[in-house]
């Protein structure tokens, strides 16, 4: 059988970055793991903390960014302590160690989630580079796990970041733009390519961010677009991500004015959720839900969100 030279380099991109994915990882060796904490301190970025207006601020001319809902309404003056934050969301390859490690594979077997929510890195045939493509994790606590995993591994106080802190971070430390890309603005991939869902990795990134509805279509690897103003990627677009605060409609209304964190407990304990942020990684368009001002509450049961962590300490912690 005769391949054309297009076939041949893929096969061969897709062998070479399989074995990549497995050098990188392993299956939760003693490598691999001290792989993931040394990368999980290089890639800190610390957020001097301050004083911000915590909540959709407006349009210039008084109009919300967001006009579907009042979540984020009305904005409230706040004040968080420094921390630092991971300039990237977690990967699939991070996840698949922690995975490993911890023997969690074996809980979703047979689940709806075991084909895309868990699949080890070498198992996506048409995404070469999924290994470094963000996670999207089968439920809230499987995020909240791999931070105190990580947090177990380095020493160090990791954990899914505040409500208050993922938006200041997003809004490098609470500037009044709508979206947390390198210019504020959002100039959305074009190459989104359907009906066969996925990104081919020959293609080049354009635009400064990828925003797509489907939850079956594999994002960019991490840190494919510019990064915003202090050095974080993705925070709009590639995917919604969750933070560690229960969900209140009105939560700006009562909360706190120093380091917010959410309600002491769930609004609905029959049905608790967790605020997810960032719904441009959800492909949410309408009515300014991309916008970094966006918020929703989400079952902790429910799959298809990433995340990242913070390490909650008043200074940069070294590398």
């Amino acid at each position: 059988m005769v391949l054309n030279n297009g076939l041949q380099l893929g096969l061969l991109v897709l062998l070479a970055t399989s074995l990549s994915a497995c050098e990188r990882f392993g299956n939760g060796s003693a490598d691999a793991v001290s792989r993931i904490k040394q990368k999980a301190i290089e890639n800190l970025v610390f957020v001097d903390g301050g004083t911000f207006k915590l909540g959709d601020v407006g349009h210039p001319n008084g109009s919300p960014y967001v006009v579907l809902t009042d979540h984020a309404r009305p904005a409230v003056e706040v004040s968080v302590d420094s921390y630092s934050i991971s300039k990237y969301e977690t990967t699939w390859g991070e996840m698949h160690v922690y995975y490993e490690k911890l023997g969690r594979f074996s809980l979703y077997e047979g689940s709806v989630y075991d084909e895309k929510f868990i699949a080890e890195p070498s198992e996506d045939p048409f995404s070469p580079y999924f290994y470094l493509k963000p996670a999207r994790t089968p439920n809230y606590h499987e995020a909240e796990g791999y931070c105190a995993w990580l947090g177990d591994q380095t020493g160090l106080p990791f954990a899914l970041p505040t409500e208050a802190q993922w938006e200041f971070a997003a809004r490098s430390r609470g500037s009044n733009v709508p979206f947390a890309t390198n210019t504020g603005v959002a100039d959305n991939d074009t190459y989104l390519q359907r009906p066969r869902q996925y990104i081919d990795p020959s293609i080049p990134p354009s635009g400064n961010m990828l925003s797509h509805s489907s939850l079956v279509m594999e994002r960019r690897p991490v840190g494919s677009y510019p990064p915003n103003p202090i050095g974080l990627h993705d925070m709009s677009g590639n995917v919604a991500e969750w933070t560690q605060d229960w969900f209140q409609k009105d939560y700006y209304q009562h909360a706190p004015r120093n380091n917010p964190r959410g309600p002491l407990k769930p609004i609905d304990p029959d049905s608790p959720e967790k605020t997810v942020r960032d719904w441009a990684g959800h492909g949410d368009h309408v009515g300014g839900n991309a916008t970094v001002f966006a918020r929703s509450g989400v079952p902790v049961s429910a799959g298809g969100n990433g995340f990242r962590c913070v390490v909650n300490h008043p200074k940069p912690i070294n590398r």
